[in-house]
């Protein structure tokens, strides 16, 4: 059962679960999309840097998540759950899971259930699992700890939201890239672990969350505002850009060697695993927008995200990191007037000045030396020096 019938819900989970001999029932509330799901049947089309490939994805139905009821007695029956619905709904999808949750027990199921929870927030399955405790009568919550199994993911397949030509002419169609490999945290689970094609039970799992973060959504966050400073609407055009390539090779190289030395990586691994995504930002058919990968950059300048998270860890192990102080520089100029964060950091620039902005929004303090190559390469990116010397 897979809550959101989205970009990683049927683009994804949806082809992962059917593959794996399950019939899978999404949740959703969109009623053309509904309406096509219940056919028993959508068209994943899987579009790489040089093949495209269509599957029918079969044994599949919908239920309206708005019938509070019908999708209650769904989790009741269920074998395994998914969540893909985006952090702010994970409140509105726990009081369905709760009352499913009720009727299991009530009705005597005992077998333990697991729900993987694919959403781009760090600490949701704390949230998910806190909003079905409050939903819960007050007897039947101490059944949660051992019985439900709150397992995060980490997804890294790419799937761009579909026109709306696309969706006028197929609601369910989606377009994704054929990456298949979808890690979970193998000590969340309770009980036995569902046999799901793709799915990769890891341990310990915060080395995983590292790794997309630093080197996955470090490098896609690079190309989205070096892309923009050289006039890009797309990031496979950035990831074009032998210039910018450079820049986020550079990057990566460095938090490649913090995650080995961190968490023990194999450093050969690791370096296939960046030329293969630098090579999957190629895909044209995906076509990322660089708005899209440089939206919302307060929170992807935080102290433990992309950017200064990365190069943090590589200053942790002795490793100047030169390259992913070009992604901070970067984001810091990142003025889209489309995007009201960007307004909001470039007001705060003006106001506060670069040196406060990085003390208040990175923690990166006054006399530190990864300061002063944010600051070195800003002047370098606004006097287009950086250009010339690439």
């Amino acid at each position: 059962m897979v809550f959101g019938a989205g970009s990683v819900g049927r683009g994804f989970l949806g082809q992962l679960f059917s593959e794996s001999s399950y019939e899978v029932v999404f949740v959703d509330v969109v009623e053309p999309l509904l309406q096509a799901l219940n056919s028993g049947a959508y068209t994943l089309r899987l579009s790489g840097v040089a093949v495209t490939e269509e599957l029918t994805i079969h044994s599949v139905r919908a239920v309206d998540g708005r019938d509070l009821e019908r999708v209650a007695q769904e989790v009741a029956s269920a074998t395994v759950l998914a969540t893909a619905v985006g952090a702010r709904v994970l409140p509105a999808i726990a009081k369905p899971i709760a009352a499913g949750l009720t009727r299991r027990w009530t009705g005597g199921v005992s077998d333990p259930i697991n729900i993987i929870i694919c959403e781009n927030l760090h600490d949701a399955p704390d949230l998910l699992r806190g909003y079905v405790l409050d939903s819960l009568e007050e007897e039947l919550r101490h059944n949660v700890d051992e019985q439900v199994g709150f397992v995060p993911a980490v997804i890294a397949r790419m799937s761009p939201v579909p026109t709306a030509e696309q969706q006028a002419a197929d609601p369910a169609l989606i377009v994704a890239e054929p990456y298949k490999v979808l890690p979970v945290d193998r000590e969340a689970f309770v009980g036995d672990i569902p046999d799901v094609i793709g799915m990769e039970p890891v341990s310990p799992f915060d080395a995983y969350v590292e790794r997309k973060l630093y080197i996955h959504n470090a490098s896609h966050a690079m190309l989205g505002y070096l892309g923009y400073q050289r006039g890009y609407e797309f990031g496979y055009e950035a990831v074009a850009d032998p210039l910018i390539y450079r820049l986020v090779r550079g990057a990566l190289d460095e938090s490649v060697e913090a995650l080995v030395a961190e968490h023990g990586f194999g450093r050969a691994e690791l370096r296939e695993h960046v030329q293969d995504l630098l090579t999957r930002f190629r895909n044209q058919v995906l076509g990322d927008p660089v708005a899209r990968l440089a939206r919302d950059p307060l929170r992807k300048l935080a102290p433990d995200d992309r950017l200064v998270g990365a190069a943090r860890l590589a200053e942790k192990h002795g490793i100047q990191p030169l390259g992913l102080a070009w992604g901070i520089a970067a984001a810091l100029l990142y003025d889209n007037p489309a995007d009201p964060i960007a307004v909001t950091l470039q007001a705060k620039v003006g106001a506060l000045g670069v040196r406060k902005v990085l003390d208040e929004v990175c923690h990166i303090r006054d006399g530190e030396m990864l300061g002063d190559l944010v600051v070195d390469h800003l002047d370098a990116l606004n006097t287009g020096r950086v250009w010339q010397s690439q």
